[in-house]
């Protein structure tokens, strides 16, 4: 009697696990893995925080700390240098400016410039990527030749001349920096199309009639977007990095508007003195960057479908 209950309760155990694994998608499955990765997990949790206290900034920090592009003429040699206290938790600059806020108002601009290039990037790669791969031929080596002359160019370089034309400020820095980041992303986009579209799927769709068009968006590129994804959030951190780069060189974000490279690059005088000047703004940057970086490399295991758990 006992060993008939236990076999009923096997072939329910078993029954449930088949249920539950033919339920299971390879979304979730990448979820379940990313989850499990705790790096990526930290990362997700920091950018979250940045993200909060930077859509948030407007409603607080003026009050709590104060506006941080106002210059207060006749209290700065006071409020100048401060070192970090419960009242200023990061010090303040050569103007008196609370730190901490400059430092908040700042994620403000590397997070949008972040975002924004990339998508303008990943749009440009993804539709110059899916032409060359998908039709290939004159079309693929026209592409191409014009990615490697993109390539050829130091991409520093190239962004502070386009920059030299277009004038600096925030829209012209996330426009050139998207204008010039589509290089990678459209040959990532190239190498898995290629190895998609010989698939039986898509052969089964051409012989049906399907039109190009349908065939690119329907049953390849969400297939090739996992490269794609984990791609984009590493070129976040790129970004933010260039957009400090440039702003620190006087080609990015102007004063007053906060930026953690144009703080640093006021800071860089004073870095013997008050350090914390330039430790703070970049320590922004250095553990924004890691965050991406690392919520990339954890994207790119848990999107591995040759990954078992």
């Amino acid at each position: 009697m006992q060993f008939d209950i236990g076999k009923a309760r096997g072939r329910r155990l078993d029954k449930e696990g088949r249920k539950a694994a033919q339920n299971r998608t390879l979304w979730g499955d990448a979820l379940r893995r990313l989850l499990k990765n705790k790096l990526s997990v930290i990362s997700f949790c920091w950018i979250m925080v940045m993200v909060i206290l930077a859509v948030s900034a407007g409603l607080w920090v003026p009050q709590v700390l104060g506006d941080p592009r106002v210059i207060n003429t006749t209290m700065t040699s006071t409020l100048a240098h401060l070192a970090p206290s419960l009242s200023h938790p990061l010090g303040t600059d050569q103007l008196g400016r609370d730190i901490a806020a400059r430092v908040i108002y700042g994620a403000r601009i590397s997070l949008q410039v972040g975002v924004f290039a990339t998508l303008i990037a990943t749009v440009v790669g993804l539709l110059l990527g899916s032409l060359a791969a998908y039709f290939g031929g004159l079309l693929d080596s026209i592409i191409m030749r014009i990615t490697d002359i993109f390539m050829a160019f130091p991409f520093t370089l190239f962004t502070i001349a386009l920059l030299a034309v277009l004038g600096p400020g925030f829209i012209n820095v996330f426009l050139a920096i998207g204008l010039l980041g589509w290089t990678s992303i459209c040959r990532v986009v190239r190498s898995s199309i290629l190895q998609i579209k010989e698939m039986d799927y898509v052969s089964a769709a051409k012989a049906l009639g399907a039109r190009h068009l349908r065939i690119i968006l329907r049953h390849i590129l969400p297939n090739a977007l996992a490269p794609v994804i984990v791609y984009a959030t590493m070129s976040i951190g790129t970004a933010i990095i260039t957009e400090s780069a440039l702003s620190f060189l006087g080609l990015g974000i102007q004063p007053p508007t906060p930026s953690w490279g144009l703080m640093i690059s006021e800071g860089q005088s004073f870095l013997a003195s008050y350090p914390w000047m330039v430790f703070c703004p970049g320590a922004a940057i250095l553990l924004t960057v890691l965050a991406f970086t690392l919520m990339g490399d954890g994207l790119r295991d848990a999107l591995d479908v040759k990954v078992t758990d």
